[in-house]
């Protein structure tokens, strides 16, 4: 697994002596993303490229548990500790649940990330995870929707590293944020939390059990809404 993370670094000339990435920085970092997710509003729309170069936006989560993280292929070691502990915490959550949690890799490097480079990337991971990246505007927007910090160290256009949040997002199937995981977070807490906020969701949801697609049952949600939302506009002009 960490064989494509060596050769991505070594073909970046990134070393350790030179890496930027140290705990007090990262624990600074990660503290202040932390604080500002907890006190606002996350998530939202976003319109991305997928590791096989399709159009990918939020509403194709929709219907199903997601953790979405934020990094970069280059990520010498960071990224990938991360991306193992959440795939092993999902394996385990999805053993306990029988509910599938779909990962999603969202790169904050896509000056270098390409649908190519992040589809060899994710799959030593999980062999579901996503991966998605996107012009510089777009990757903005949807950092800034999910409170992400990010920044690019280093003066070169293609040697560099780049700083960011470590921050696991759990999103519901009805695609709104549900709570976030930090680097302190370890495989087994995360396991046991998702589980819960899926029996949490399950217990919400009546109609819902064990093998079901929930993804059916999300879109009846939405289109039910939606023909609540037209059929109290239309009241008022019917009184006329």
């Amino acid at each position: 697994m960490r064989t494509l993370i060596l050769a991505l670094m070594a073909g970046a000339g990134v070393t350790y002596a030179t890496r930027l990435y140290t705990d007090q920085k990262l624990q600074q970092v990660t503290a202040k993303s932390q604080q500002v997710v907890g006190q606002a509003s996350v998530g939202g729309p976003f319109e991305l490229t997928d590791q096989d170069g399709k159009p990918f936006s939020n509403k194709d989560l929709l219907g199903e548990f997601a953790l979405l993280y934020f990094g970069f292929t280059h990520c010498p070691d960071i990224c990938p500790d991360e991306l193992e502990k959440v795939a092993e915490a999902i394996n385990t959550a999805e053993k306990w649940t029988g509910v599938p949690v779909q990962l999603v890799f969202i790169s904050v490097d896509p000056q270098r990330d390409t649908p190519a480079l992040i589809k060899s990337y994710v799959k030593e991971f999980h062999p579901r995870m996503i991966g998605l990246t996107g012009s510089l505007d777009k990757i903005k927007a949807v950092s800034k929707s999910y409170r992400v910090y990010y920044n690019k160290t280093g003066e070169s256009d293609t040697d560099y590293l780049v700083d960011h949040s470590i921050i696991h997002y759990l999103i519901s199937p009805e695609g709104e944020f549900v709570t976030f995981f930090g680097k302190n977070a370890d495989a087994p807490t995360i396991a046991k939390q998702v589980s819960q906020h899926i029996a949490d969701w399950q217990s919400e949801h009546p109609g819902y059990h064990k093998g079901r697609d929930i993804k059916a049952m999300a879109a009846a949600g939405a289109a039910a809404a939606g023909a609540a939302a037209a059929a109290a506009a239309a009241a008022p002009a019917a009184g006329k």
